[in-house]
């Protein structure tokens, strides 16, 4: 069943247009890898599809969108804060309820946090950070996941666990990413863009390694020389 469609729409911000006259189809149920170039418009069609599902979907914004002076568990926590009153959510700042820490506690452990639900996110490493990102998306419980560059803190054999994290978790995803390795051996479809426009959308059975690189007709080296097979 269709997810969602864009039949000629011009999408952008204000009065500027980033992917103008944009057609596309998605699919409930599908696995669905944004690749492209910096600037392409991956992170403007995310933001629209994210506007048009509403609370249907967890997002995992490019950049981790956390709050550094607050904890872990704080910050994985605001993946539920619209579902509790202001003063249900002060109360938890000042002294954490215990069954949202439990279930956070039981979160963090099986994304590789354990430990440090106190910790500032300030004083994390970058890789430890996008799992707490990660955590807090899988807080909202949703049945489809929205990522803008999730793993792109992470190694190779440390996104690929993530990856499956989060395809376990949720019924449909729709994820940018660069890593051309895992988008063709753990998506079902790859919808390329470039220059604000889809060059390429089919499933990741058909395509290969070059087809991909096409993409980044910028990049000095091919994504295979230096990519890490993260697939094996």
């Amino acid at each position: 069943m269709p997810l969602l469609t864009f039949d000629s729409a011009d999408l952008g911000y204000g009065t500027q247009v980033v992917l103008p006259a944009l057609t596309l189809s998605l699919e409930a149920g599908e696995r669905v890898a944004l690749l492209g170039q910096s600037g392409a418009g991956k992170s403007t069609l995310l933001a629209e599809i994210r506007r048009r599902l509403g609370n249907t979907a967890a997002w995992c914004p490019q950049g981790y969108g956390l709050v550094p002076l607050l904890s872990v568990y704080h910050n994985i926590y605001m993946g539920q804060l619209e579902r509790h009153t202001a003063l249900s959510n002060l109360c938890n700042l000042l002294k954490p309820r215990r069954q949202a820490w439990q279930a956070i506690e039981t979160l963090a452990d099986e994304l590789g946090l354990e430990g440090l639900l106190r910790r500032p996110v300030a004083q994390l490493s970058g890789g430890q950070r996008q799992r707490v990102a990660i955590a807090r998306a899988f807080y909202q419980q949703r049945e489809i996941f929205l990522g803008d560059e999730p793993l792109a803190s992470v190694d190779p054999h440390q996104a690929l666990r993530l990856l499956e994290h989060i395809q376990t978790r949720h019924a449909s995803s729709i994820i940018a990413l660069h890593q051309h390795r895992l988008a063709l051996a753990h998506f079902d479809r790859i919808v390329g863009l470039r220059d604000g426009r889809v060059v390429l959308n089919a499933p990741a059975c058909e395509l290969t390694l070059a087809h991909l690189d096409a993409l980044y007709p910028d990049a000095g080296k091919s994504s295979r020389e230096t990519e890490v097979d993260a697939t094996t």
